[in-house]
């Protein structure tokens, strides 16, 4: 790894010349120098087409060789790549496009239905795996990869960033941000040119380019792709490529745990993976299957904020709170008290313990994409404000606790829906849960809880009474009981949804009348929501969350 590399296209160009093997793909293998050559090419078409530096292509494919050599000739060429998510449809789509001023739109034969009819002037089509994409790349053969222009200043990144309300917001990263966030956590890890990176998280998102591919690139490791992730081809790819190191999100993890045990699951050449929202139970699940230690680290999107594990962080902790971190009251702005924790481990002052994560520290945010309104937000009182929530032990150790939009208000009480979260995932019937607010008739939230798996009312019930973290305010007014839990293309449980249907869904919801323990079938003539004369609170508030 050379650290006086400070761009991302240095580290393309220092490829070049290397012929191990560095890039598998369904049978398919390059080598390092392959893919340095093949990112060489596209930069000289890409220079040709959209002369000038800070140029923007979108780029929406699925983990396919192509993706990485488009980002590497984005670097080289001065060029910046807009990552599209290919779960958006129609007026949404296109409007990612056009928001990020896209010039050259790089896509494959796959995802053309989804651009079919969709308005996008000025926006040139180019498609992969076509006789005339084939032909506009030929006159480039030979081309080398120049480095020589490149600043750590350039625009190289602008990925969308989910939300609960609004359109995603596009991050912007730049060549020097991530050149050192690759080796940063290269270092963090001791990961070196001899690992196998195995890449099944969708790039189009900052997790698989950030924390899988920079890494990569920074020490010469090779990378494996999987078109779209698969939990039942997770343990066979890991095998066939020897990967020793992958990154998560959302609800991966727990799809790999569901597939079905075999004998020989330890028998794997992975050494770590990394990653966000495992958890602790299934990150010990993880590691007892399959032998391997998962991290679970803490980077927001834009850049920040940062929490490094290291050894010694206590049992669900995300590491020690940095310089410039710390907790503070939404209301209030002041720091936040330390947990306290019964002999269990319970945390028993969440109302007052939980705040928002706030940077008081110089940090790399480098600001979104046409939307100053967001970035003012971020940058409140010269800090950056996370949008998420935590809280901090009495040795500065850092636990998180959701996102601020995941907050809910009850009886003019806080809650952090993750910590409800927490605590309803030790019922025996859970796969997964998601809680969330909607609204109460009169004021305020009522918790609402969505259950993947099986459920019972009445050991529900014995089994909230029996949870001595369980705070009065925190037990789910409604329980939707649902097969699978609906997820976003990152595989982060899909709470935008979840909040849009509340009781307004086609699955079973449960309901807890209030001064009762039991839960009964909601049914449409009952509850807080049934009808009434003349216009009811619910009525003029509607079934839908408020903004928050």
């Amino acid at each position: 790894m050379n650290s006086r590399r400070r761009t991302v296209a240095e580290l393309v160009a220092g490829r070049w010349g290397d012929h191990r093997p560095g890039l598998w793909f369904e049978g398919r293998v390059l080598t390092h120098h392959d893919v340095a050559a093949s990112a060489a090419v596209r930069a000289a078409l890409l220079t040709d087409l959209l002369p000038g530096a800070g140029a923007h292509i979108g780029v929406l494919l699925d983990n396919t060789p192509e993706y990485p050599m488009w980002l590497s000739a984005a670097a080289l060429a001065r060029a910046a790549v807009a990552g599209i998510n290919p779960t958006r449809r129609g007026p949404e789509l296109a409007r990612d496009i056009l928001h990020t001023e896209c010039r050259l739109l790089v896509t494959e034969p796959s995802q053309l239905p989804l651009l079919r009819g969709l308005d996008l002037p000025g926006v040139r089509l180019l498609v992969t795996g076509t006789e005339e994409y084939d032909t506009l790349l030929a006159p480039y053969a030979g081309a080398e990869p120049d480095a020589s222009r490149a600043a750590p200043a350039d625009r190289l990144l602008l990925y969308f960033t989910s939300g609960s309300t609004g359109a995603p917001k596009a991050a912007l990263c730049s060549q020097g941000r991530l050149a050192a966030a690759g080796r940063s956590l290269a270092e963090q890890f001791r990961l070196g040119p001899d690992g196998m990176h195995y890449i099944c998280m969708p790039m189009f998102h900052g997790n698989a380019v950030i924390a899988d591919w920079a890494p990569a690139l920074a020490t010469g490791a090779g990378i494996a792709l999987r078109r779209r992730f698969s939990a039942s081809g997770f343990l066979a790819d890991v095998r066939a490529y020897g990967a020793t190191y992958f990154t998560y999100v959302g609800r991966a993890i727990q799809y790999v745990l569901a597939t079905e045990e075999r004998e020989d699951d330890r028998d794997n050449p992975l050494r770590l993976g990394f990653g966000t929202e495992a958890g602790a139970v299934d990150a010990a699940a993880f590691e007892r299957r399959f032998g391997v230690r998962l991290v679970e680290g803490y980077g927001s999107s834009e850049g920040g904020a940062a929490i490094q594990w290291a050894p010694g962080t206590p049992r669900g902790a995300v590491g020690r709170a940095g310089r410039g971190l710390v907790v503070l009251d939404q209301e209030t702005g002041q720091e936040c008290p330390p947990a306290r924790f019964d002999a269990a481990g319970r945390l028993l002052n969440g109302d007052s313990a939980i705040g928002e994560l706030v940077n008081r520290a110089p940090n790399p945010f480098e600001g979104y994409w046409r939307n100053p309104e967001a970035e003012a937000e971020r940058r409140r009182g010269g800090w950056y404000w996370t949008g998420d929530l935590f809280y901090r032990d009495a040795e500065g150790y850092l636990y998180f606790a959701g996102r601020t939009d995941d907050r809910l208000r009850v009886d003019s009480e806080n809650l952090a829906a993750a910590m409800i979260e927490n605590i309803l995932a030790r019922y025996e019937g859970a796969v997964a849960v998601a809680v969330y607010a909607v609204p109460d008739p009169v004021t305020g939230d009522q918790v609402m809880a969505t259950i993947a798996g099986t459920f019972d009312p009445e050991t529900f019930a014995d089994f909230l009474a029996a949870q001595p973290d369980l705070g009065t305010k925190m037990a789910p007014s409604f329980v939707r009981v649902v097969d699978r839990m609906p997820v976003t293309a990152t595989n982060k449980i899909n709470r935008a949804l979840l909040r849009k249907e509340g009781l307004r869904c086609t699955d079973p919801v449960w309901w807890r009348p209030p001064g009762t323990r039991t839960y009964r079938r909601l049914e449409n003539a009952e509850g807080p929501f049934a009808p009434t004369k003349g216009p009811s609170p619910v009525r003029r508030q509607g079934l839908e969350p408020r903004t928050r």
